[in-house]
């Protein structure tokens, strides 16, 4: 299992190699990647991610092992950025791996649901309107709330 945090860009194709590389006991590798988001309706130059290094750190270490103990997974790695990002860039990447599909699945989207609403990271954007923080969903919540 690994958990990184970093400002730098990845990427995720190679992330995704590396992971699964001499991993022939895997039947299953699920992922998940997000990327900065601009639309015609809401349109943003940047994205910046704040966070809290210690604890999001063992936050998001807590959530991949809490996976990989409720879905038996093989492992479990996430990369999830933070500074400055621009629209089209990966933020987090969560690959999972199983002996089979649906514990792949589970585990990715189980960590995903997590991080979007319990991990300590603060979300600023920028766009032709000027600078805005960006609140919680009710989504989100409803999302990790499946997991309880």
């Amino acid at each position: 299992m690994f958990v990184r945090l970093q400002s730098e860009p990845f990427d995720p194709g190679a992330e995704t190699n590396a992971f699964l590389a001499g991993r022939a006991e895997a039947g299953a590798l699920a992922s998940f990647v997000g990327t900065v988001r601009s639309t015609p309706e809401r349109p943003i130059r940047t994205m910046t991610l704040e966070y809290y290094p210690a604890l999001a750190q063992k936050q998001i270490t807590r959530f991949a092992q809490e996976a990989i103990d409720r879905f038996g997974l093989i492992d479990i790695g996430v990369v999830h950025r933070f500074g400055t990002m621009r629209p089209g860039e990966p933020i987090v990447i969560v690959l999972a791996l199983s002996a089979h599909r649906q514990a792949a699945f589970d585990g990715a989207a189980y960590v995903m649901d997590w991080l979007k609403t319990d991990a300590p990271f603060w979300k600023r954007e920028i766009g032709p309107d000027g600078e805005a923080w960006v609140a919680a969903k009710d989504e989100d919540d409803a999302a990790r709330d499946r997991w309880r």
